[in-house]
């Protein structure tokens, strides 16, 4: 076993599933056409671990050790989540498909991928269903975390901000079980925002700014936890006038209102930006993360690299070595705090 700190990226996504994932998701869709309260069943999505294996063996495995990364947090592909899509049994059977071939692959590969989990939220549902399936995902799965959408109308908005008590079944279950949240919309519907270059960054700010905005949020849970993704949206950006506001509206100190309760991502494709981040932020609040395979595949012509090879900007940034550390291991492990035993059970540390 090395000696060296795990590289562990907190961002991955399942982007190459095989195609009976997407046939049954268009199966979903036809029903749905026929009557938009469908009451689906389950069913049964066939594909084979080989299936599974030439998935990821070209993909992510292959770049996880082409980068010199060990280990991913992996959830569905967030565009597919499609919150917005039919009823609440539309989500909670697309989404238990979602979350079972994650489970699959950390059972295939358990020293490269670790679970989160997809919640079946739905517009016009509550959060009894999202509370369920995080615990039959942490219990009976292993999954160490879950992505929370603010938006679950695809680009409409119409769900209350993330301090309503609309949200405490989640937040409740989320601190009984000892899991973070990611923030992360799905895929947009509405015409003006392209789904990855503004509804994902616009997203990430704006429940940034609502969680930061509460009086009495972390009160009632202070042991509550997100990541907010994408380094932060615009947030690192413009951490003056957050600070500001914190100022005009009497909150506490931005350094406060996140210290134990709100973290970042390093999903950020350049160098310029990573170094703003680590600059501006609290580096214990700072996560490695790729977000590979994700919204940017493709090679920077600038650098000759992948954009979404993250770890060369930390890499080259001014980091000292304990910093670095925190980054890529010891902070991710403090916030999912299920994360140890995972490692343990496997062999990783």
């Amino acid at each position: 076993m090395s000696t060296e700190p795990l590289i562990i990226d907190c961002h991955g996504h399942y982007t190459t599933a095989p195609d009976e994932l997407g046939e049954y998701r268009e199966q979903q869709k036809k029903e749905l056409a026929i009557d938009p309260l469908f009451d689906h069943v389950k069913g049964i999505v066939n594909i084979s671990d080989d299936q599974i294996r030439d998935s990821l063996e070209g993909a992510q495995l292959k770049l996880q050790n082409e980068r010199g990364t060990d280990v991913t947090i992996f959830s569905p592909r967030a565009s597919w989540m499609g919150h917005h899509i039919g009823n609440q049994t539309t989500s909670k059977y697309w989404t238990e498909h979602c979350n079972e071939l994650i489970y699959r692959i950390t059972e295939l590969y358990p020293q490269n991928f670790i679970g989160a989990a997809q919640l079946p939220q739905s517009p016009n549902a509550d959060m009894a269903a999202s509370a369920a399936e995080l615990e039959r995902t942490v219990k009976e799965l292993g999954f160490v975390g879950c992505n929370l959408s603010p938006d679950p109308s695809g680009g409409y908005w119409t769900a209350p901000p993330l301090d309503d008590k609309f949200y405490y079944p989640i937040y409740e279950k989320m601190c009984e079980l000892n899991v973070p949240a990611m923030i992360h919309v799905s895929g947009c519907c509405h015409r003006c925002f392209h789904t990855t270059g503004s509804h994902y960054l616009g997203a990430d700010t704006t429940a940034f700014q609502q969680l930061m905005m509460s009086k009495t949020l972390f009160k009632d849970f202070p042991d509550l936890k997100f990541i907010i993704p994408h380094g932060g949206g615009a947030v690192p950006y413009h951490w003056g006038r957050f600070r500001g506001l914190c100022d005009m509206f009497n909150l506490s100190s931005l350094t406060e209102i996140i210290e134990n309760n709100i973290y970042f991502d390093t999903c950020v494709y350049h160098q310029e930006g990573i170094d703003l981040l680590l600059e501006v932020v609290p580096i214990e609040n700072i996560l490695f993360a790729s977000e590979m395979i994700g919204a940017v595949r493709g090679i920077d012509p600038m650098t000759g690299h992948y954009f979404d090879d993250t770890k060369r900007y930390i890499d080259g940034s001014k980091l000292n070595v304990e910093d670095k550390a925190k980054v890529f291991n010891g902070n991710t492990r403090d916030v999912f705090a299920r994360m140890d035993a995972r490692l343990k059970k496997v062999g990783l540390i």
